[in-house]
C-alpha cells in the first residue's frame, strides 16, 4: 500500500555560486529526508503486515466466540430450531411427514387460509401485477394502496393512515420521527421488541414504567414535565403474558399531564372489542388514543405488512421523514388487494368474533380445570401455560408434537429468565373436539415429567 517516495529537489532559482556554497547543506538535508523516508516506510510495512495478522484473528475469534455461545444457548434450552411445514397456514397443518393441530398461529380469525381472500389475492396479481419495484414516493403508489390506508383509517376512526412493509418497520420509523432530546418517552417495561427498538432510535429520554403499574406511570409523568413533547407506549394485548393495557387508565393520564398515547395494536386489530376495533373499543377510547400501530400479517389474514393510523398532520410528516417508508418497497398489490378482503368479511362476520371469544372461554377453564397455570386475562386468546425452567418447557413442547400438538415454547431473552412458557393461541377456527384434544394432551405429556410440575400443587 505505501510507497518510498523519492523527490527531486526543486529547481534553484539561486546563483551558481550561491548554489555551489548550499551543497553540504543540501546533501546533508536529503540524507536526513531520505533517513526518515526510510524508516517511515519500514514502520509503515509493519503496520500493514500486524493489521493482517489481527485481521485474522479476529475472524478466527469472531468464529469461537459465536459457537461458544450457540453451544451455551443449546444447553440452556433456549437455542431456537425452525420447524418446517409442507402445507398451507390452517388449523391442521403438516410438518414432518405428520399432520398436527397448530395452537401457535397469529392465526386468530382463521383466515389465513380464507378462500374469498386467496381468490381476491389472485385477482389483483391479474389487474395490479406482483411487484411495484419501488418505494412509495417514487413510482411505488397504486390505487389500491391509496383504498387501503382509507379503509384503514375508517376502521379505527381515524383520520388517516400510512402503510409500511412490516409492523416492526412502523415502529422503528415511528419514534424518531417527531421525538427529539428535548422529548421524553414513557414505555410499558414488557413492551414487544419492535417498540424498544423504535424508541431507541430515537434521542428522546428515555423511561420505562412497571408493567401495567398506573401509579409508576403517574410518577414518571409528574418527574417528566419539562419535557417538550412525552408519548406514552404501550403495547394494546401483550404477546407473551396474554394481558391488556389498562387504556382507559392511561389515556385519563395523558390528558391530565398532556402527553400522548401510542398505542401497539398487533395482538388486537381484527378480534378483541366488539367488533374487533382492539384494545381502544374493549375500553372505549377508540377517538381518545392518538396513534395507533397494527399489522396485516396477524388476525387480517396473516400476510404481511403494518401501519400507522392517526391524524392526517402526522400520517403526513410520516411520509416526508420516517426512513423505513422512504426506503422500503412498496407491499406488494396481491397483499393489499388480500387485505381489503380481510376488512370486508370483519365487518360482515361477527361470528367470527364471537367463536373465538367461546374458544377461548373453553381453553382456559379447561386449562386451569386440568390444574395447569396459566397466565393473562381470561378473555385472551393468547393462553400462557406457566412452565418456569427453559430447558423443562422446550422438552414439554417436543413431546406435545408426539401428541399432535403443535405449541412453542418461550424463554429468555424472549421471557425473563425463570419464566419460560408454552404460549398456546387459539383460533376461530378451531373446533370443539381440537380444543379437548390439545387440554388431553398437556395433561398427558404433564404426566412424563413430575418435578419440576408445570402444573400447580
Amino acid at each position: 500500500f505505501f510507497f518510498l517516495m523519492i523527490r527531486r529537489p526543486p529547481r534553484s532559482t539561486q546563483s551558481r555560486s550561491s548554489a555551489a556554497s548550499d551543497v553540504y547543506k543540501r546533501q546533508v538535508s536529503t540524507q536526513s529526508t531520505w533517513g526518515i523516508q526510510i524508516k517511515t516506510g519500514m514502520i509503515l510495512t509493519k503496520l500493514v503486515r500486524n493489521f493482517s495478522t489481527t485481521a485474522k484473528h479476529t475472524h478466527h475469534s469472531l468464529k469461537a466466540i459465536i459457537e461458544a455461545q450457540i453451544k451455551e444457548l443449546k444447553q440452556t434450552g433456549v437455542y431456537k430450531t425452525e420447524r418446517i411445514i409442507t402445507s398451507p397456514q390452517r388449523i391442521s397443518i403438516q410438518t414432518n411427514g405428520q399432520n398436527v393441530l397448530n395452537f401457535c398461529a397469529n392465526n386468530y380469525l382463521g383466515l389465513a387460509d380464507n378462500q374469498d381472500i386467496i381468490e381476491a389475492a389472485k385477482r389483483t396479481l391479474d389487474t395490479h401485477g406482483f411487484g411495484l419495484s419501488s418505494v412509495r414516493f417514487i413510482c411505488g403508489t397504486q390505487d389500491l394502496h391509496k383504498e387501503l390506508e382509507r379503509k384503514i383509517a375508517a376502521f379505527h376512526q381515524k383520520e388517516d393512515s400510512i402503510l409500511f412493509t412490516s409492523a416492526f418497520d412502523a415502529n422503528a420509523g415511528f419514534f424518531e420521527t417527531f421525538l427529539t432530546e428535548e422529548d421524553a418517552i414513557i414505555s410499558d417495561q414488557l413492551n414487544h421488541a419492535s417498540i424498544i427498538d423504535g424508541v431507541r432510535l430515537c434521542k428522546a429520554k428515555r423511561f420505562r414504567y412497571n408493567h401495567l403499574d398506573m401509579q409508576d406511570l403517574e410518577r414518571i409523568l409528574q418527574e417528566t414535565q419539562n419535557a417538550r413533547l412525552r408519548f406514552i407506549a404501550t403495547d394494546g394485548v401483550f404477546s407473551m403474558d396474554g394481558d391488556f393495557a389498562p387504556l382507559d387508565q392511561i389515556v385519563a393520564l395523558a390528558k391530565k399531564y398532556h402527553a400522548y398515547t401510542f398505542v401497539d395494536e398487533c395482538h388486537a386489530t381484527g378480534f378483541l372489542g366488539e367488533t374487533g376495533r382492539g384494545t381502544p373499543q374493549l375500553f372505549g377510547v377508540e377517538k381518545e388514543v392518538d396513534f395507533i400501530s397494527s399489522t396485516l400479517g396477524k388476525a387480517l389474514g396473516g400476510g404481511s405488512g403494518g401501519y400507522i393510523t392517526s391524524r392526517k398532520e402526522v400520517v403526513d410528516y410520516l411520509r416526508q421523514k420516517a426512513r423505513p417508508y422512504l426506503f422500503s418497497n412498496s407491499i406488494a398489490p396481491a397483499i393489499v388487494g388480500a387485505s381489503l378482503k380481510v376488512f370486508d368479511i370483519i365487518d360482515n362476520q361477527p361470528q367470527l368474533i364471537q367463536q373465538l371469544n367461546t374458544n377461548t372461554k373453553v381453553f382456559r377453564e379447561g386449562m386451569q380445570k386440568a390444574g395447569f397455570k396459566i397466565l393473562g386475562n381470561q378473555a385472551c386468546p393468547i393462553v400462557p401455560v406457566y412452565i418456569g425452567d427453559a430447558k423443562l418447557a422446550g422438552e414439554l413442547a417436543e413431546e406435545l408434537l408426539q401428541e399432535g400438538i403443535y405449541v412453542i415454547a418461550f424463554s429468555y431473552p424472549v421471557v425473563p429468565k425463570g419464566q419460560a412458557r408454552i404460549r398456546v393461541q387459539i383460533s376461530a377456527a378451531h373446533k370443539p373436539a381440537d380444543l379437548e384434544k390439545a387440554i388431553t394432551g398437556f395433561t398427558n405429556v404433564c404426566l412424563l415429567y413430575t418435578s419440576p410440575s408445570p402444573r400447580d400443587s
